[in-house]
């Protein structure tokens, strides 16, 4: 089973794929936004030092996935540039205000990102009828995998319908369990789940390195501390990939 591991950074990325992972989704504000599109030179630096492929977060913001016209625009150049800087693929997806798969938009964003790989990511989740929308993304053609929670804050909780959604898919595209996925639940979800694919995060708090702390000032949301950032466990990531080869030894 291949693991993908979400990250913000390139250190954290190399750690992951030094421990076994086996594809990296690079985001921007993972902690804070839940991930948006990183920066060029994010980008051009992970392509050129991780020996994994890069799956590139396309949000031009958080909240809702219903863009104005100006945010598309910004998604379109983004595509284009993630294609120039040679990135393996991006995930993005895009509905209407009336939580449907966005189609015209959608084939708008495939088309430019051929011969890219394309995920349609957790958008899935806020989708009126996840069962319509997975046909809809299907139909588009150009799609490998759906990154979804089973539209449930986690995947523990949307495992009934997520086996439902890799039943409906069959082979016809990826269903790949993302969200709150951890060491202590993991078994309980490669057993119930017949998935090639699992996404996780594995995220820890790191101390700053800065001797000299002003704690009068922030930057952003207040009661998030300034002296620490999001790494990856590394540790943790060696150990989901062992448990992983295991199960797969385990069904052969």
């Amino acid at each position: 089973m291949l693991l993908e591991v979400c990250v913000e950074s390139v250190e954290p990325a190399l750690a992951a794929v030094a421990n076994g992972a086996n594809r990296i989704e690079l985001c921007a504000s993972l902690a804070v936004e839940g991930g948006i599109t990183p920066s060029h030179g994010l980008i051009a630096i992970a392509v050129s030092r991780i020996q994994a492929p890069i799956m590139v977060m396309i949000r031009p913001r958080s909240g809702d996935f219903c863009y104005t016209d100006t945010e598309f625009e910004a998604m379109k150049l983004d595509i284009v540039a993630c294609k120039q800087l040679n990135a393996s693929g991006v995930v993005f997806g895009i509905l209407t205000p009336d939580g449907r798969v966005d189609v015209p938009r959608m084939k708008t964003l495939l088309d430019l990102s051929h011969p890219m790989q394309v995920t349609f990511h957790r958008a899935f989740d806020v989708a009126r009828d996840p069962f319509e929308a997975l046909e809809d993304i299907i139909q588009l053609g150009g799609i490998q995998r759906i990154l979804t929670s089973g539209q449930s804050q986690n995947v523990v909780a949307g495992l009934d319908t997520l086996l439902a959604l890799v039943k409906q898919a069959g082979s016809r595209i990826s269903i790949m369990p993302g969200s709150g996925v951890s060491l202590v639940n993991l078994d309980r979800i490669v057993t119930a789940l017949p998935v090639k694919e699992i996404h996780m995060s594995l995220m820890k708090s790191v101390d700053s390195p800065m001797e000299y702390r002003n704690g009068n000032v922030n930057m952003g949301s207040f009661g998030r501390s300034e002296y620490s950032r999001v790494s990856i466990d590394a540790d943790g990531v060696a150990v989901v990939v062992s448990k992983l080869k295991g199960y797969a030894d385990r069904l052969q």
